[in-house]
């Protein structure tokens, strides 16, 4: 069967990260099987309207302001007279949203079951259930997957945590782990520094990447090893800790900090590497470890979330995530390095090759999405009694939520109806979309 899907996330390139990673590749695979895929996203900087990536893939970025962390102010409805018009025009049949941290995501997902489109959900994170964070978004989410057709989580981990989180029922939930292009992460061995041991860390700066964990680890490391060096790429609110840590211990030449990275730029990172450091302190699955092992690097890693199902034990150091055991873990992946016990470079990435691709990914996915579309749509009512079923005060928010959403897409499709704006002219279209979505 070929589906057109529209991939939808507040993450996306030029932003750098796995989930930008996971959306762009599994596109190109989608693409490459015969679908019609495009994406939407926001506003990054200049990049706004309509552009066109490899392959013609193509992605709307949407005029919308930024709350926190490169996540739209939520809306509610104001996203949709423009996903509306982007579904009708490109004839979307699934509408698949990414993270559940991304806005965008969960509003597409609300007027794509409205619309009567299909829907998917995929998971790339890992959350908890007591702070008051974690309790709003998990209750967002619940709201967000009460009719979802299907829901896709990156580790078996992940699906525990979102079966649990979303009160779903499991057999709604299948687990696609990610993967990466193993020919573009390869091993150069003339990249690195032979009198160096160089650890390498490619991550967003932030709170939940352990940041603090890695600041309080450099000096000690740089104290009791000399030649050892750090380079570090990604930017975030937390790297003003990274530099005063650097400027505290004079460590300005053992220490480099990159700013962000282009995913293009991320090998070049890693190939100077001998070790990759992550130190997040939750993770559903990881994609940086995956990509550092590519490379041909040793990866040590906190043993959180789904990480410890990522990797053979053979490729990779856990440590719980706090500075004195990542430091203890890191003397001995240190020292056995030192020592000449290391894996050849060549033969990682090998392995990483047979254990991960798109084309696997892309293959799993395209199964989800044939098993959904023909599922039975619910009726309105009965949309909104199993909205209402989902609690006692949340759930008349959600009804409200939802009947609103259905009154205002009557009121556009009385307004706009949907038979016009399916025969407009595609060269037409194509040629206003830039000033029509700038």
């Amino acid at each position: 069967m070929k589906h057109n899907i529209c991939m939808v996330s507040d993450f996306f390139y030029p932003n750098m990260g796995g989930v930008e990673s996971h959306i762009y590749q599994l596109s190109q695979c989608l693409l490459a099987r015969g679908h019609k895929v495009i994406v939407v996203t926001h506003a990054y900087g200049n990049r706004k309207g309509v552009r066109y990536l490899t392959n013609n893939l193509k992605v709307y970025y949407l005029p919308f302001s930024i709350m926190y962390i490169n996540v739209i102010q939520p809306t509610g409805f104001v996203t949709l007279p423009m996903f509306r018009d982007i579904f009708i025009r490109e004839k979307i049949t699934i509408v698949h949203g990414h993270s559940a941290f991304s806005v965008l995501c969960q509003e597409s997902i609300m007027h794509g079951k409205s619309m009567g489109l299909k829907t998917v959900f995929t998971d790339h994170s890992l959350f908890g259930f007591a702070d008051v964070s974690s309790i709003l978004t998990n209750k967002l989410l619940e709201f967000t997957l009460t009719d979802i057709d299907h829901v896709i989580c990156v580790s078996n981990t992940s699906k525990e945590n979102t079966v649990l989180r979303a009160s779903i029922h499991p057999d709604k939930v299948s687990v696609i782990a990610n993967a990466v292009d193993s020919d573009v992460f390869t091993p150069d061995p003339t990249k690195k520094d032979a009198s160096k041991i160089t650890i390498a860390v490619a991550s967003r700066l932030v709170y939940r990447k352990g940041i603090d964990l890695l600041a309080g680890v450099i000096p000690i490391l740089c104290q009791k090893f000399p030649q050892v060096q750090f380079i570090i790429g990604g930017d975030g609110p937390k790297r003003i800790l990274l530099e005063e840590v650097r400027e505290k211990y004079q460590l300005h030449e053992r220490v480099q900090l990159l700013g962000e990275l282009k995913h293009k730029d991320v090998r070049n990172l890693l190939v100077q590497g001998d070790i990759f450091l992550n130190t997040s302190l939750t993770e559903a699955f990881c994609i940086a470890i995956v990509e550092a092992a590519s490379c041909g690097l040793q990866v040590v890693s906190t043993n959180v979330g789904g990480v410890f199902e990522v990797l053979p034990s053979d490729m990779i150091y856990l440590a719980e995530p706090s500075v004195q055991d990542i430091t203890r873990v890191m003397e001995q992946a240190i020292s056995d390095r030192l020592k000449g016990h290391v894996i050849d470079p060549f033969v990682l990435n090998q392995r990483i090759k047979s254990m991960y691709t798109w084309q696997n990914v892309s293959r799993k996915t395209e199964t989800v999405y044939d098993s959904i579309s023909n599922n039975v749509e619910l009726s309105i009512m009965e949309r909104l009694e199993r909205f209402e079923g989902r609690a006692v005060i949340a759930g008349k928010f959600y009804v409200f939520t939802v009947f609103v959403d259905l009154l205002f897409l009557f009121i556009l499709d009385w307004l706009y109806p949907r038979d016009e704006s399916q025969n407009h002219d595609t060269k037409t279209a194509r040629q206003s979309d830039r000033k029509k979505f700038s």
